[in-house]
Parts: C-alpha cells; sequence; structure tokens
C-alpha cells in the first residue's frame, strides 16, 4: 500500500485496537481500590492485576509479531482482538467468592495475551500503509490520538467505577467489536512470508521474559536480597541469552537480531528503552500520589494526569514533522531536556500538595515526552524491511515493556523504601516525599537520554532500511 491507499477505516480500526490495549495498562491502577475491596484480594493479588496483564504481554510480544509476519497482519489483529474482547468480558465476571482472585488475574494475562498478538501486527499495518517519507508525520498522528484517547482511559473509568468496576472491562467489547467490523469493512492487504516456525525460540523467549518480568516486578515484595528475586532474574537472563544464541543459528529465526548491528536502530532502541523507564511507571506513580497524598477521588486523580497528555499529544505531532523533515536527533535532544526539566521543577512542587503549582510543569514534562516518544519508536520500526515489520515492531515494543518493567521494579521499591523512612511527618507528606525521590530519578533519566541519543544518534535524515534478507523476496499480499 502507499500512502493514497490509506484507509481512513483502517486507520480508525487500528486505533481502536491499539488504544484498548494501552488503556487496560492505565485504567486498572485507578480501579484496584475497588477491586480489591469487591473481590477480597490480597495486597499480592491486588498488585497482580497490574502485573499479570504486562507479564504476558511482554512474553508473547516476539511471537505476536513473528506469527503477523508469516500468516498475515489482518489475521493476528482478529485473532488478538477477538481474545482481548474475551478476557475483558471474563474479568468483569470475576465471582466475588474464593476463586475470583484467582480468575481475575489468569483474564488479566489471557488479556495481555491479546494484545501482544494484535499489537505488533497494528504497528505494522499502520507502517505499510504509507510511503517512507510521510512515516514520521502519518505514525505522530497515530500516536497521538492513541496517546489522547489513552488519556481519556482514566477519566471515563473515573466515570465507569461511579457504575461498577466492572464496566472498565466490559466497555472493551463494544470497542472491540467496532475495531472487528472497522476491519473488516475495509478489507486491508498485509504482507505476507513463507517461513517455518521457531518453536524453541518462542519457548525460550516466553520463558526467559516471563521470569526476568516476573523477578523486577516481584521484587518490591520478595525483597531485593531475596533468592527468589535474583534466581528468578538471573534463570530469566540466562534463557535470554540462550534465545540469542539460538536465533542468531537459526535459518528461521523468531527474532531477526541481526537487526541491533544497525547503529540507528540500537540508539533508538537504547533511547526507547530509557523513556520507558521513566513512561510506564508515570502513569501508575502520578495516580497514586493524587489518591493517597492529595486525597483525589480516582476520577480526579485522572484529570491531575490529564495534563501530562495533553502536552504529550500536541508535541508528539511536532516530533513527527520534525522527523520526517530533519530526522530523529532534531527531536529526541531538545526533548529530552524539556522533560527532564519538566520532571525536576515538578518534582519540587510536590510535597506542597498544591496542584496548581504542579500543572504546568506537569505540561512542560509532557510536551518533552511527546517529542521523543513517538519518532524514537516509529523510526525505529521503519528500519526492517517490508517483510518483517511485525516481526522487528515486536521487538520495538518489547523494549519498550522490558524498560516498563524495570522502572516499575525498581522504582517502585524505591517509593516504598521511601514512604517507609518518612519519620514525624504525616502519611500524606511522607507519600508525596516518597513520591518526590521518584520523580527527581525520572529526571535524571532524561538527561540520561539527552546523553545516550547526543552520542549515539546520527544527524539528518536515515531512510533506508536496516538490513535486508533472502526471505524479504517470498513476502506476499494476503487478506
Amino acid at each position: 500500500m502507499n500512502a493514497k491507499k490509506a484507509s481512513p477505516l483502517l486507520f480508525t480500526a487500528l486505533i481502536l485496537a491499539v488504544s484498548m490495549s494501552y488503556i487496560d495498562i492505565t485504567i486498572v491502577s485507578i480501579a484496584v481500590p475497588d477491586i480489591q475491596k469487591d473481590l477480597q484480594l490480597t495486597a499480592t493479588g491486588a498488585q497482580w492485576l497490574f502485573n499479570a496483564y504486562l507479564l504476558a504481554l511482554s512474553a508473547f510480544f516476539l511471537i505476536g509479531g513473528r506469527l503477523g509476519d508469516t500468516l498475515g497482519h489482518r489475521k493476528l489483529i482478529t485473532v488478538g482482538i477477538v481474545v482481548f474482547i474475551v478476557a475483558s468480558a471474563l474479568c468483569g465476571l470475576a465471582p466475588e467468592s474464593g476463586i475470583g482472585e484467582g480468575w481475575i488475574i489468569c483474564a488479566r494475562a489471557i488479556q495481555g495475551a491479546g494484545a501482544a498478538l494484535m499489537l505488533p501486527s497494528a504497528l505494522a499495518m499502520v507502517i505499510n500503509s504509507y510511503d517512507i517519507s510521510q512515516l514520521g508525520t502519518k505514525l505522530a498522528v497515530f500516536f497521538g490520538i492513541t496517546g489522547a484517547v489513552t488519556c481519556l482511559g482514566p477519566l471515563a473509568g473515573g466515570i465507569l467505577l461511579e457504575i461498577d468496576w466492572r464496566a472498565i472491562f466490559w466497555v472493551n467489547v463494544p470497542i472491540g467489536l467496532g475495531a472487528l467490523w472497522l476491519l473488516a469493512i475495509s478489507k486491508p492487504t498485509s504482507l505476507k512470508v513463507s517461513a517455518p516456525f521457531d518453536w524453541l525460540g518462542a519457548v525460550l523467549s516466553v520463558a526467559g521474559m516471563a521470569l526476568l518480568v516476573l523477578g523486577l516486578q516481584e521484587a518490591g515484595n520478595w525483597g531485593w536480597g531475596a533468592p527468589e528475586t535474583w534466581g528468578s532474574i538471573v534463570a530469566g537472563a540466562l534463557l535470554i541469552a540462550a534465545f540469542v544464541v539460538a536465533e542468531l543459528r537459526s535459518r528461521s529465526p523468531l527474532a531477526r537480531l541481526g537487526i541491533f548491528s544497525d547503529r540507528t536502530f540500537s540508539a533508538e532502541s537504547a533511547v526507547q528503552f530509557l523513556l520507558s523507564i521513566a513512561f510506564v511507571p508515570l502513569l501508575f506513580f502520578a495516580s497514586t500520589y493524587a489518591q493517597m497524598a492529595l486525597g483525589d477521588t480516582p476520577g480526579q486523580a485522572a484529570l491531575y494526569i490529564t495534563w501530562f497528555f495533553v502536552g504529550f499529544a500536541t508535541s508528539n505531532q511536532i516530533g513527527g514533522r520534525i522527523l520526517d523533515k530533519i530526522g530523529a536527533r532534531a527531536t529526541i535532544l531538545p526533548g529530552a531536556l524539556i522533560c527532564a526539566a519538566g520532571f525536576y521543577f515538578w518534582s519540587r512542587e510536590l510535597t506542597g500538595l498544591d496542584v496548581d503549582t504542579q500543572r504546568w510543569f506537569i505540561l512542560v514534562a509532557g510536551i518533552g515526552m511527546g517529542l521523543m516518544y513517538g519518532p524514537a519508536g516509529s523510526h525505529a520500526m521503519t528500519r526492517a524491511p517490508a517483510g518483517s515489520y511485525a516481526e522487528v515492531s515486536a521487538l520495538g515494543q518489547l523494549i519498550r515493556n522490558l524498560g516498563g518493567s524495570v522502572g516499575l521494579g525498581v522504582l517502585g521499591s524505591i517509593l516504598v523504601v521511601s514512604a517507609d523512612g518518612g519519620q514525624g511527618v504525616s502519611a500524606q507528606l511522607a507519600y508525596a516525599q516518597a513520591t518526590q525521590t521518584v520523580f527527581y530519578i525520572l529526571a535524571a533519566l532524561m538527561v540520561a537520554t539527552f546523553v545516550v541519543g547526543f552520542l549515539t544518534l546520527r544527524r539528518g535524515r536515515v531512510d533506508e532500511v536496516a538490513f535486508s534478507s533472502p526471505q524479504d523476496s517470498r513476502s506476499r499480499p494476503s487478506q
């Protein structure tokens, strides 16, 4: 496909599908207290409402990407949406009895698996829909809209929670059905590569990512010195190392890791990793700060973080245009400095417990993040040949998700230790001081992002693909 053939119906279907999966990362963090009360969840069970989704998402990304390229992007998006809809309905039907905790955690894991199947192919289909000269702008529009919808998710969640917490899951059913209907009537084509499936790589990647993410997520509960924490992390790292060796030797790998030999892809992947350490936990920490320190309702907590997404969605469009005209370096470097300043000054105001003094700094942080987040990810995905867009998209998303897991695990532990260390102050102020510590670290991460980008990103536009493969010549359109 080219830019003239891109269908608004297809674009809308993909936005609905991607937004639905993104929203479920943020909306549940607001609903946790209500769900915990109704289903009588343990403290660990409440945490796994969030963790199960991210764990499954991380574990199945590469499989989703490879299946999308070999079976067809449209098929994988359809399967992923159906799985996501069914899992959402199951979450909403969780019984208020002894099995309620296990039920909803399993359903959340299935949701994550469904998202992992659809996301790589959805983004690959967007890439296939436009010429590379327009891709930065078009993907900025795509990520800007999905970012805006994701921002509305917590707001809608606050409204739905007034009805019933189950409604935050049931709402995915009509959204998913709408995406399926638009996908069907838009009749998109996608590239399909004939290749055997790498079962060894699939087993190693799922087991390795699951154990690594599990160790990072549970470190706060188990303790960083606990044998189960490091046992899980080390076992996961060893399995991932084995996965890398197996992939480099395979004639039909699950993920063609040779793309990391491309300087542009590697540099932008490093930037994505650092951004995700900050971006994913930010949504959780800001929401809990608003409720724990400011005493906000879930709906008010959603409004608190909305200022970040207003800045993010706006500057994301600007970043996409800069990417198309000048290159990724020109938008990532200033974005990192702006975001660092926003986080730093936002941090300084957290202990004042006054939203009015924080609002403009929240906006500035969002502007900086928007300049970086979309362009870094979208340009990295264009480095692949036509027959492996979903596969490389999955690699990029896996890097982001791993960064988010590191951020949640490490920064979450710092938050807990800092909050427990508050002496002689109220619980609200102690939590605000702990959040302040975390946000200072976020500012430092943005400075690190600037340094990494300055040292590794090339000047100007870099449009050629990273590498080619004999399999690319076998790519063919599929329905």
